[in-house]
């Protein structure tokens, strides 16, 4: 039996699933100043090794590509686990969402242990901030990215706080996206830092 006209009318004209940015307008807009901020830096970095090749061909000589790399994959995977949570609490899934929000903060110290590795190993080589123009930005930029990493966990455990006591569900869990956003954000800095710092050189 075929559907009736009026019933092909409504489907016709039934709007499809609203789209929307994922997370709050709020957090957008400063994620935008971030990545702003973080262009600006990698602006300069461009510029210094071009009036100082030799120098930073030099500097690219002493870093350690193989943690680079590892911290790389350990970001990754870390977003891997984020978008996890996004997807479990879109289903209802609230204590799955938190095992992934604590996996993803996982993967953020590990980076840290990571990092202050390379600094210690770099550091008792006798480089630092003064060494040169090469360090002064490579210091200066990772670290400034590694503040970033911190605040992405601070912001990954309130949120998992925030699951546990069940304040986000399948119909409300725009505060997960939101915290999701945030990190995917530092991933995506650190794709674009990390050639820039270690490969490109």
């Amino acid at each position: 039996m075929s559907a009736s006209p009026d019933v092909l009318t409504s489907q016709a004209v039934e709007p499809a699933e609203a789209k929307h940015l994922p997370g709050d307008l709020a957090m957008w807009f400063f994620i935008l100043v971030e990545l702003a901020a973080f262009g600006l830096l990698f602006a300069s970095f461009a510029i210094a090794r071009f009036l100082e090749p030799e120098a930073f061909a030099a500097g690219a000589e002493t870093i350690h590509a193989g943690a680079g790399l590892a911290n790389t994959l350990v970001l990754l995977t870390g977003s891997f686990f984020v978008a996890r949570a996004v997807t479990a609490i879109r289903a209802g899934g609230v204590e799955r969402c938190v095992n992934w929000l604590w996996a993803g903060v996982a993967s953020g110290v590990v980076y840290a242990v990571i990092k202050f590795s390379e600094y210690g190993q770099l550091i008792g080589d006798g480089y630092n901030l003064r060494s040169g123009t090469f360090y002064f930005f490579y210091f200066f930029t990772t670290f400034f990215h590694l503040m970033h990493v911190v605040l992405g966990m601070i912001i990954l455990v309130a949120v998992a706080l925030r699951c546990r006591r069940g304040l986000y569900s399948a119909a409300d869990h725009r505060g997960v996206e939101t915290g999701a956003s945030y990190w995917h954000m530092v991933d995506l800095v650190w794709l674009v830092l990390f050639p820039i710092v270690y490969v490109l050189l």
